[in-house]
């Protein structure tokens, strides 16, 4: 009990006193994590919409596929991810394999179907709505895909936090096509794992304590989001 309560101690510490070397994996995690997010939900959003709003035939099989896709295993996107970018693959001549750039791609991989099918649920509930309006103005597909997304980006706001906070939470995958290697790409999660190992648990706590600090961040800013949705379509 006094070795785990030492360790507490001593993590706080770290936090507090701004620790080089606890900072610079959290700051490298918080770059791959939220651009991974903001990728997926620049091509995600989009997608989600024009699902919400077109009907076309296999539009059932395409929904299942994309919920399905929601539940991929980190370590086969790891692993798929890493067969592309080794040196041996089709995209080894790029040299991405163990840097953070392939970290974003495994992270971006995982998060997509999250924000395709979330916003997808989102904007096809509005949709349904505001139906009978666009087809009153006339509104072409595009115009209504744009207007769905503009209305409710406080929904999807919280539909992109979903994702970072999936994000910001892998270890598979990123420990697979990243290496964990120190400064270069180890983030807090992998970092976790390999302290734990070693028996560094202050180290280890440190990262955790700011890992549960950006999660509940996370549900306090999505729950933010939800109630200025909620204003937002009072008004």
């Amino acid at each position: 009990m006094g070795d785990l309560s030492a360790a507490f101690a001593l993590a706080l510490d770290l936090v507090l006193s701004g620790d080089p070397a606890l900072w610079e994996v959290v700051a490298l995690s918080l770059r791959v994590s939220l651009t991974a997010t903001a990728l997926a939900c620049l091509f995600g959003i989009p997608i989600g919409a024009a699902l919400a709003v077109g009907r076309f035939p296999g539009r059932g099989a395409v929904l299942v596929l994309v919920n399905a896709c929601m539940g991929l295993p980190p370590v086969v996107v790891g692993l798929l991810v890493y067969l592309h970018l080794s040196r041996a693959g089709p995209l080894g001549f790029l040299g991405l394999l163990y840097t953070p750039t392939a970290m974003i791609a495994a992270q971006c991989i995982l998060i997509a179907p999250i924000v395709i099918a979330l916003s997808r649920q989102v904007l096809e509930d509005l949709h349904a709505e505001y139906d009978a309006q666009f087809r009153s103005l006339g509104l072409g597909r595009a115009a209504v895909v744009w207007a769905l997304i503009v209305d409710g980006r406080h929904a999807l706001a919280t539909v992109a936090l979903a994702g970072f906070g999936r994000a910001v939470a892998e270890v598979g995958a990123v420990m697979i096509v990243g290496g964990n290697i120190d400064h270069l790409t180890r983030v807090m999660t992998t970092a976790i794992a390999l302290e734990t190992s070693r028996g560094e648990l202050a180290l280890a706590l440190a990262l955790g304590v700011v890992l549960m600090a950006l999660a509940l961040g996370v549900n306090a800013a999505a729950q933010g989001a939800r109630l200025a949705g909620a204003r937002h379509a009072a008004v």
